[in-house]
């Protein structure tokens, strides 16, 4: 199947992570699934931009919202221009297709107290899910990583001689992030509990529940959400969130936003500079409380 082809393409030559290959692959089915419901088409190579256009009309009146929308023709239109690339095709039907509006998401970081809050060792109980929860939450607040990251982190992603975490980004990009002293302490008392679980399935990777398994993304963002709802009322509370009071934390510190932005694993400065506004509204409060003439 012509999918095939794509996907391979997607992985080998763009790059990009399984992840998002799964997640074109299942918006292509999708798609073609209306296809064949609606017009009988067998293939979606040769459908034209008004049978799109009913496609993403559909979505709209599902409820689904403009953001997510946007991202399933975004998956559909680098499948039409791999078919261009392909000479598969003489034209991308969604060539003159403007994406929907969106609204802009504030992301409301942590402050720094409710952050130190939650690492209280008080907050975690006793045992492995303790232990393994505050590594957890240590380890996305003082290294800025990704949720998928995170979860595939291996047992040889520590250097624990030089104090390195590697990491493996989007689009198969490695990064190496130092290692605060306070995270290695906590590492080498999980690896301790870790030892001592009874069945270890998925021995490979650093992460496991109690039954020896490898985390999953939901557990992550349980976890996240469990523990800063004791200590923050915002409304979003996830791993993202603690990603995001990471750079912001920096850049309030006075980091360097291209520093940042490596440590990230951003392609560019813009995706980092999303990060910035709250810093700048720290920097104007130093600066009205500093400069000589703030007072007058």
């Amino acid at each position: 199947m012509f999918f095939k082809s794509f996907t391979d393409y997607l992985l080998l030559e763009k790059n990009y992570s399984a992840l998002t290959v799964k997640a074109y692959q299942n918006d292509l089915d999708v798609f073609s699934a209306f296809i064949i419901s609606e017009y009988q088409e067998s293939s979606i190579n040769q459908v034209n931009y008004a049978q799109i256009r009913t496609w993403i009309v559909s979505l709209v009146d599902s409820g689904m919202s403009n953001r997510s929308i946007n991202r399933k023709v975004s998956a559909l239109n680098t499948y039409y221009k791999f078919l261009l690339k392909t000479e598969t095709i003489e034209t991308n039907p969604l060539i003159k297709h403007k994406a929907l509006k969106t609204s802009k998401k504030i992301q409301i970081p942590f402050s720094e107290t409710e952050v130190a809050l939650v690492l209280d060792p008080s907050n975690f109980e006793d045992g492995f899910e303790g232990i393994r929860n505050k590594l957890i939450i240590e380890l996305f607040y003082s290294t800025g990583i990704r949720r998928i990251e995170l979860i595939e982190l291996k047992m040889v992603s520590f250097n624990l001689h030089n104090k390195t975490l590697k990491v493996l980004g989007k689009r198969n990009k490695e990064r190496i992030i130092p290692l605060l002293e306070s995270v290695i302490s906590t590492l080498h008392v999980y690896l301790k509990a870790r030892e001592k679980l009874e069945h270890i399935t998925d021995s490979d990777y650093l992460f496991l529940t109690q039954k020896g398994v490898k985390i999953y993304e939901t557990l992550v963002y349980r976890i996240i959400n469990d523990y800063f709802s004791k200590a923050s009322t915002k409304v979003k509370k996830s791993p993202h969130i603690l990603r995001h009071s990471f750079a912001t934390h920096l850049l309030n510190q006075g980091a360097d936003l291209n520093a940042v932005k490596e440590l990230l694993g951003h392609s560019s400065l813009a995706a980092t500079q999303v990060y910035t506004h709250n810093s700048i509204a720290e920097l104007k409060k130093v600066h009205v409380n500093a400069h000589p003439r703030s007072k007058k």
